[in-house]
């Protein structure tokens, strides 16, 4: 990709690690100071590594940045199973790459359903995480956003060109970006989308990642184990970040999580959806302050 190149250097190594069950899972690896901890950063639910370019291409040098391809995204092998596209298979694979790298400490980013695979991740061992982010979801997930992204998963429409994409990604989710314009719906659509073998543009995932959805595996475990997830991880450094207009992190439970972890920062997003970018002026300003905390 063109904007990947700056003084014709490519600013990441692709690379890739092998889960359990056989798949060529890529990741993008930025480097960085080897006095720190890695950044590790988790997509949400139908997305990739290259929704963090932003961000690691402003940590990169000073903080190692790694960006994974969750299975059945990006350059990623799709699943022989659908039904191993579920959090704890994710969170299997994100443990296999850990322990492929000798990470051993970590600062987590993770999006929506990445949120979710990091408190997952806190729970299994939360000092090994030197800080984490929380993007806009929490223990609790409100109905409406679920419903919605139910409606969307899995759809797989294609477009003619470019435009034709960042229109429909417009239709779809000017609510959420209600200030972007069309070069804004342009970025996003090459973030989540890529030329299919037909010419078409296409979104960059198996559309068979609905499969546990339509089975109602759920997005992830039941509230009260969640909430016992997340009180491991908020015993770390913990940035908690809300879309000011989210439908799938209320700003009710985003408050309780804020009270239930002594290390949290809750900062509220103006003027979005679900979910921040984190390129925004807010979301950007937390984090470095999350990031001084866990050096």
């Amino acid at each position: 990709m063109a904007e990947a190149l700056k003084g014709g250097e490519k600013r990441w190594e692709d690379r890739s690690w092998t889960s359990s069950d056989g798949l060529k899972l890529h990741f993008r690896d930025y480097p960085g100071s080897s006095d720190k901890p890695p950044v590790l950063c988790l997509p949400g639910l139908t997305r990739n590594a290259r929704d963090f370019e932003a961000l690691a291409q402003r940590l990169a040098g000073e903080w190692r940045v790694v960006c994974p391809d969750m299975r059945g995204r990006g350059d990623s092998d799709y699943a022989r199973d659908p039904m191993t596209y579920t959090p704890a298979h994710y969170v299997a694979d994100v443990e296999a790459l850990l322990a492929a790298e000798g990470i051993t400490r970590f600062v987590a980013i993770g999006t929506s359903l990445g949120g979710l695979m990091t408190m997952m991740l806190a729970a299994v061992n939360p000092e090994r995480i030197a800080a984490a982010v929380i993007n806009d979801v929490g223990p609790e997930i409100e109905p409406a956003g679920l419903a919605r992204i139910r409606e969307y998963v899995g759809q797989g429409r294609s477009y003619e060109t470019w435009v034709h994409a960042a229109r429909a990604l417009q239709e779809t989710n000017r609510d959420i970006y209600p200030a972007w314009e069309l070069p804004d719906w342009l970025r996003m659509a090459k973030r989540c989308m890529v030329i299919g073998t037909g010419g078409r543009i296409v979104f960059d995932y198996d559309m068979n990642i609905a499969e546990p959805f339509e089975a109602e595996q759920g997005p992830a475990p039941e509230p009260a184990v969640m909430w016992g997830m997340y009180e491991a991880v908020a015993r770390r450094p913990l940035l908690v970040l809300r879309g000011a207009h989210s439908d799938i992190l209320s700003a009710e439970v985003a408050a309780r999580m804020k009270v239930r972890g002594a290390s949290t920062e809750l900062v509220t997003v103006p003027g979005v959806g679900h979910a921040p970018t984190l390129d925004e002026d807010e979301a950007v300003a937390a984090i470095a302050r999350l990031l001084a905390r866990a050096a």
